[in-house]
């Protein structure tokens, strides 16, 4: 089974500060015989590692200096469902709150933490092309690890 993964997730350093989000168990996944395939619809979309962080404004993806990336954003999104179809994933882990990959929850657009129902821009169009989505902290839960 081919399934999409937050880069960050696999210890790729593509966060907004270049850091990573790496979750060592995703590694007993490969031993299974799973096929990872990393992505970060941010990077994908145009936008530079490290970055100023962006949260989702009423529909639009604002970075912390007030500039409107949401172009980016879907570009990236749109970039990461062309690989899920070229490889067939019918699942993706994505990172929490994220912007682009959160689902479910994400960052209310003030920058101060504060976390409301909604999903990112990649998690969102994944979804929305029958593509399941599950976040780090379901991993192990989901795969049984």
């Amino acid at each position: 089974m081919n399934i999409l993964v937050s880069a960050c997730l696999l210890g790729i350093k593509c966060r907004y500060d270049g850091r990573d989000n790496e979750v060592c168990h995703l590694n007993k996944l490969i031993s299974k015989g799973y096929n990872l395939i990393p992505i970060c619809p941010e990077q994908l979309g145009g936008l530079s590692t490290p970055r100023e962080p962006s949260e989702i404004v009423e529909g639009k993806v604002i970075n912390k200096c007030g500039k409107d990336v949401t172009n980016e954003f879907i570009k990236g999104a749109e970039e990461a469902l062309k690989l899920a179809k070229l490889y067939n994933a019918e699942l993706a882990i994505l990172k929490e709150r994220s912007p682009s990959c959160g689902f479910g929850k994400v960052y209310d657009g003030t920058f101060n933490k504060v976390l409301i129902n909604g999903n990112g821009i990649c998690a969102d169009l994944l979804f929305n092309n029958n593509i399941k989505i599950i976040g780090e902290y379901k991993i192990k839960e989901y795969f049984e690890l």
